[in-house]
């Protein structure tokens, strides 16, 4: 993945502190009317640019659900530089709440270019927000997700989540015939790469803190195992070498162990895997299947799912194996694959609710760690594989169709879902998808 180099610089000095809010975890409202004319630019290089990059930002926030970008052919003011000062009345007509406008300098042939924008308060006749932001001229589309997450924070109050990416498992084939490798993309679908080349079967691919490399399991060589694949070669290594089956790995919050379920003599077990030193540390010691371990974002505490009360349950447990307790107590089903929340306020899952004749369904649901406050907020014939934006306040899934009779069907894609329950979005795929994993931001890199 390719660094990028940037510079935010303030435009126009000491800011006035904005009224204009939107509220992400309240009650479901009408999405806030924003104008957002594109950046402007004096040669046609840097106005493609300009095009462009407006394009991805009216994307990234109309996908959340809380915006609607107005129609840009009802505009009545043409804003085609930093300088140009709005007009707030002819915005006002038009019912926008906040006005994002701007322009493109520089990145004549191949130099770095400068992406300027400001943010106002249309009713309140204010600039809420003045930045500049340089790269390459190769990079706008991550200079696109950076304004996004600029104006999402600024708006709402929460941390942006769009320049990030998304591993993921990429599917082809019948159910007779499936091929699967591993895939990473923008957090909008584009910049789609492989990591794999679909020779062997891989699955529940896991981001590390610092993104550098991924963890998953696979049968590469013919066994059950844990592999860790570096992001920018493409190069796998084997992670240990340990009797019967390793599966379910997860980084730790610093990066330098993995979680494990090792599988041995018919009995699951979670294990902390130290990265440096090769050692490892046996966490659970029961009769039952213990697995699907995920860390806290402090460390200090793990949630894993169990079948040690007769059905598949969720416990807590601290870093080192003690002090187990329950947290899930549905009687109607089962839950698996938690992942704790990167703020550390909810743990996701998913639950399995059984029917009759073995017709279960499936849900994406979110609890406390404490297992209060249970809401399930997707469903569907399978859902599964949960998986949080960086600001814990969206989660993705993949959602799967039944096969028919001859092995076709099944197709598999990926959603985005807030934690009200609200704005389900099918993020675009060239094939099925499935096992979603969301790194953290890219901001800073």
């Amino acid at each position: 993945m390719k660094k990028l180099l940037f510079l935010i610089t303030f435009l126009l000095g000491q800011m006035a502190v904005a009224a204009l809010h939107i509220d992400v975890v309240g009650a479901q409202s009408e999405p806030m009317p924003i104008a957002l004319p594109a950046l402007g630019g004096q040669t046609p290089e840097q106005a493609k640019i300009g095009r462009q990059i407006t394009e991805v930002v009216a994307a990234d926030l109309e996908r959340t659900g809380l915006f609607r970008v107005i129609d840009k052919d009802a505009y009545i003011q043409e804003l085609t530089g930093i300088n140009d000062e709005p007009k707030f009345s002819d915005w006002q007509a038009l019912g926008a709440h906040a006005l994002i406008h701007g322009e493109i300098t520089g990145g004549e042939e191949g130099s770095s270019f400068k992406a300027s924008f400001r943010l106002w308060d249309v009713f309140a006749r204010h600039q809420m927000e003045a930045k500049a932001l340089t790269t390459d001229p190769n990079a706008w589309r991550t200079v696109a997700h950076m304004i996004a997450d600029v104006l999402y924070e600024r708006l709402t109050g929460e941390k942006g989540y769009f320049n990030s990416v998304i591993v993921f498992i990429s599917e082809s084939g019948n159910q007779r015939n499936r091929k699967k490798r591993l895939a990473i993309m923008d957090s909008d679908g584009a910049n789609l790469r492989y990591l794999t080349d679909g020779s062997y079967r891989v699955l529940t691919p896991r981001f590390s803190p610092t993104m550098a490399e991924v963890t998953y399991f696979s049968y590469k060589d013919g066994y059950p195992r844990v592999y860790n694949v570096d992001v920018r070669t493409g190069i796998s290594r084997l992670v240990g070498d340990f009797p019967g089956m390793t599966f379910a790995p997860r980084f730790s919050p610093d990066g330098k162990k993995l979680l494990l379920t090792m599988a041995h003599y018919g009995n699951s077990e979670i294990y902390l895997y130290d990265l440096t030193t090769g050692k490892k540390k046996q966490l659970t010691d029961h009769p039952a299947i213990d697995t699907s371990p995920s860390f806290s974002p402090d460390g200090k505490k793990i949630v894993f799912n169990s079948d040690r009360s007769g059905s598949q349950q969720l416990y807590v447990m601290n870093a080192d194996g003690s002090g187990v307790e329950r947290i899930s107590f549905g009687d109607d089903g089962g839950y698996a694959t938690p992942v704790w929340s990167p703020r550390g306020d909810y743990i996701a899952f998913t639950k399995i609710q059984r029917g009759a004749d073995e017709n279960h369904k499936f849900h994406i649901g979110i609890m406390r760690p404490d297992g209060s406050g249970q809401r399930l907020i997707a469903n569907g014939f399978l859902v599964e594989g949960p998986t949080w934006a960086p600001n814990g306040r969206v989660l993705m899934f993949f959602r799967r169709n039944p096969y028919d009779k001859r092995g076709n069907g099944g197709k598999s894609k990926i959603y985005t879902i807030d934690i009200t329950g609200h704005n389900e979005q099918m993020i675009e795929t060239p094939q099925d998808a499935s096992d979603p994993a969301w790194s953290p931001n890219l901001t800073g890199l």
